[in-house]
């Protein structure tokens, strides 16, 4: 591939509804492009851009691919991401390195939940946009149902390119309302002009007339002009609306059908001509020499600087970093200093990428998308610059995971093999995350959704031929009392030589203090134990709380004080101090009224305004507490007509909460929650949990 300058670049990511026809789109670009020679297909796993086995098994997206379409000279790095939301972590990677979108909806479907997230994902990082309405070649299929409804929700900005000529329920061609002109298609698959039918007229009119207003809005020229009755000249309408698309005050709509490449031609076309290129588009850091603004602004002129917006590492084609060059011109065996690891490195080769396939070229200049080969310390969000403009970009801002599961080894040989794996793959994916809850004894692995964590666990075992069991997560309850008891307990053991002897006499109560495990007071008198022997009390104590006597869980809030007991000049030894502890601490604790806490979350759930009664009854089913609602505080325009539920939630029901909050809200639901408190647990809650746990505690007590 030939080296392309910034003019010539346009990075488009392409957004929308899990099935709504984003991968067949790619497709048939790449194959109207010359990139392929055939066409691909998603049920067969034949596309370049779905390429990992997982996607080609599962038929849909998984990750993002890079695909560079060359069309009239220009190089359109195509950014294909997955439609489901286990999986927006890559979509927000490809959002942070594009200039444009191209939201694809269902002509069958029509918007659809993941629409409307690809609209608010380009509204937050303002990002100019262009529809693209697909499957018009079906049946059922609907332009102007799919237009009416994007109208309604977004206003006057949605100005329809194209539209569809239909015959006897079939898609034959496109009327183009920039050029008042219409095309049919020819059994040989090219385009003739064609009249535009009598039925289209009043469709033409409308449009034509929307169009001209958004023009005329652009200057007060040609404001003038147009209430002056005046027309525009082709070329000033083109201008006008480009200068429109770009700030994202008009969203061009078009159409067509990706499996019969039809339309997809007038799309590439409407990229080049009114997507914008790199050029200018805001891109600041910071200089750390010399601590000002840096303004890289895809500026060939400048620095060198890069940001590395993803991390490809897989055991089969090796680890890349895929960059998008902020400024200067990248050149092979250039040195790059990376000021978040500390390190330089000489990058050697420089590549293009092409779903799976690396190409080398000599030359990567700004504002365009390239890949560097093992580079061991960089990561995703990393910056690279020179060390003698050390430059820093801000970090991605990727969602976080909360939903979470515990995961155990088929094989407990292969710990040290899945550990290494997680690692690779949390490199790839930011979404994901390996938790070791120590207290719990448990590994816990966090992701975006049920199925997220499942084809973790696939490509575990298909890449990296290590098996996980997933499993419901332990809950971290803690122990605590109620009440005062007052016990003693003398250890007295006799085994030939020196025997054992510890007597204490202690009192347990409620210290008040949830956030420490226990106090330990001593009141002693006349020097009945000896104070050589109340570390060893304390020991005993600290042991007794790791695993508390009413369900094995660790114990908080207990105040132990040592008043009494005794001693033998000869027997008596920590040990023997430290075991009469222990079991007093056992004793008193079941005798103070023990009683099981669970912990509180508080939990923010962010939805349409329509969904909240349904999301407030979940809650209450789910022992939830509603403390508020109130308008979403989010900047974007998803805020708008959304609602924040804030609510406190036993942390035990919270496990599968994402499945049905995406469930009752058709995928629109938001979500996230933080350790709120302890408090205590039900009756029923705290018996089934005792009985679950009754084995564990006698081991303990046998021990």
């Amino acid at each position: 591939m030939q080296v392309y300058t910034t003019e010539k670049i346009r990075n488009v990511v392409v957004l929308g509804h899990g099935g709504a026809g984003k991968t067949s789109l790619v497709e048939a670009m790449g194959l109207l492009s010359g990139l392929t020679t055939r066409l691909g297909n998603v049920a067969d796993g034949t596309t370049i851009s779905d390429y990992d086995k997982e996607e080609q098994k599962r038929k849909f997206s998984i990750h993002t691919s890079v695909i560079p379409v060359e069309w009239e000279g220009v190089k359109i790095n195509v950014f294909d991401t997955p439609g489901y939301f286990d999986f927006i972590g890559e979509v927000e990677e490809a959002i942070s390195a594009a200039a444009s979108a191209v939201i694809v909806v269902n002509g069958k479907a029509g918007i659809e939940s993941g629409t409307i997230r690809a609209w608010e994902l380009c509204e937050k990082y303002n990002v100019p946009r262009m529809i693209y309405v697909s499957n018009m070649d079906a049946d059922n299929a609907s332009f102007k149902n799919v237009l009416e409804k994007l109208t309604d929700r977004y206003g006057k900005k949605i100005a329809p390119f194209h539209f569809p000529i239909r015959e006897n329920e079939k898609f034959v061609g496109y009327v183009n309302v920039v050029s008042e002109t219409a095309q049919k298609w020819t059994d040989k698959g090219d385009t003739v002009e064609c009249d535009i039918p009598d039925y289209s007229q009043d469709n033409l009119e409308t449009y034509r007339e929307s169009l001209m207003e958004a023009v005329a809005e652009t200057s007060e020229d040609f404001m003038d002009r147009y209430f002056s009755g005046e027309t525009f000249s082709d070329a000033e309408i083109r201008s006008a609306l480009r200068v429109s698309v770009a700030d994202g005050t008009i969203v061009p709509i078009t159409c067509g059908s990706s499996t019969t490449v039809k339309g997809v031609f007038t799309l590439l076309d409407d990229i080049v001509k009114y997507l914008p290129t790199p050029e200018g588009r805001p891109c600041t850091g910071i200089n750390l020499k010399s601590n000002e603004v840096f303004e890289a602004n895809y500026d060939f002129t400048k620095a060198k600087s890069a940001f590395i917006w993803k991390t490809i590492a897989d055991p089969f084609i090796g680890k890349y970093s895929i960059i998008k060059v902020a400024s200067g011109v990248l050149k092979k065996d250039d040195v790059l200093y990376n000021e978040d690891k500390e390190t330089e490195e000489k990058i050697g080769k420089l590549f293009v990428v092409r779903g799976n396939q690396f190409t080398e070229v000599p030359e990567l200049h700004a504002g365009d998308i390239g890949a560097l080969a093992k580079l061991s310390k960089a990561r995703t969000g990393d910056t690279l610059s020179t060390k003698a403009t050390p430059i820093r970009f801000p970090r991605l801002k990727i969602s976080t995971p909360y939903n979470y599961m515990r995961y155990n080894p088929k094989n407990k040989g292969d710990v040290d093999k899945i550990s290494q794996a997680l690692q690779k793959m949390m490199h790839e994916d930011l979404t994901l995350k390996s938790v070791n809850d120590a207290e719990n004894h448990q590994t816990l692995i966090y992701g975006m959704g049920d199925q997220h964590l499942d084809i973790i666990a696939s490509k575990l075992l298909n890449e990296y031929k290590v098996e996980i069991e997933l499993t419901k997560p332990k809950v971290a309850y803690r122990e605590t009392i109620k009440k005062t008891a007052d016990v003693e307990y003398k250890y007295k053991k006799q085994s030939g030589g020196h025997g054992q002897y510890g007597h204490v006499k202690m009192r347990f109560e409620p210290s008040g203090e949830m956030d420490k495990a226990y106090t330990f007071e001593q009141e002693v008198v006349g020097g009945a134990v000896p104070k050589n022997f109340f570390p060893a009390v304390e020991k005993g104590v600290v042991e007794a709380c790791d695993r508390g006597p009413l369900a094995a869980y660790p114990v908080v809030g207990v105040k132990a004080v040592l008043y009494d007991g005794s001693y033998h000049p000869v027997d008596s030894s920590e040990m023997a101090f430290k075991t009469a502890a222990r079991e007093a601490f056992k004793k008193g604790f079941m005798e103070a009224g023990p009683i099981l806490l669970e912990p509180i979350m508080t939990l923010r759930v962010t939805v349409p305004e329509k969904h909240t009664g349904d999301v407030m009854g979940d809650l209450n089913k789910r022992r939830g507490r509603v403390l508020g609602m109130g308008p979403a505080a989010e900047p974007s325009a998803r805020a708008a007509g959304r609602q924040t539920v804030e609510a406190e939630i036993p942390m035990e029901n919270l496990y599968g909460y994402c499945t049905v909050l995406r469930s009752m809200t058709q995928g629109s639901g938001d979500f996230e929650y933080e350790f709120a408190r302890y408090e205590q647990a039900p009756s029923d809650v705290q018996a089934k949990e005792v009985e679950a746990r009754k084995d564990k505690v006698a081991a303990d007590s046998a021990d």
